[in-house]
């Protein structure tokens, strides 16, 4: 049974870094993905893996402040995020696994249990 242990989050002030933790499954030659969600509002990839190559891909509303990487070896992947804005205030998922659709499509097989992240300005 595939189980994805999500670590980091919290409290952070606009302008600060944050940095998520995802560990426990790496999938090989797959999509892997964070994804965020507000109350009331559905939930949004923000940066995506394809492992096969390592290349990424990033929502527009990210892009340029957030990465996402991969540690193979330890099968990690995380999210650094820098220069948060107050609308960074999300619950935070890991997602692995696409099974259909593109990968901002929420469409995953596996998913790790959330974290809060609060952005104060």
């Amino acid at each position: 049974q595939v189980q994805m242990m999500q670590s980091g989050g919290g409290a952070v002030e606009a302008g600060g870094s944050l940095t998520l933790s995802c560990a426990g499954y790496i999938s090989t030659r797959e999509f892997m993905a964070w994804c965020r969600q507000v109350p009331g509002k559905e939930r949004e990839a923000v940066a995506g893996i394809w492992t096969g190559n390592m290349g990424t891909m990033y929502a527009d509303s990210v892009k340029g402040r957030f990465t996402i990487t991969l540690d193979v070896a330890k099968k990690t992947f995380d999210l650094q995020m820098n220069n948060v804005k107050f609308e960074d205030t999300a619950m935070y998922y890991c997602a692995a696994d696409l099974i259909d659709g593109t990968w901002d499509s929420q469409n995953y097989r596996y998913w790790g249990q959330g974290t809060q992240v609060t952005v104060s300005s």
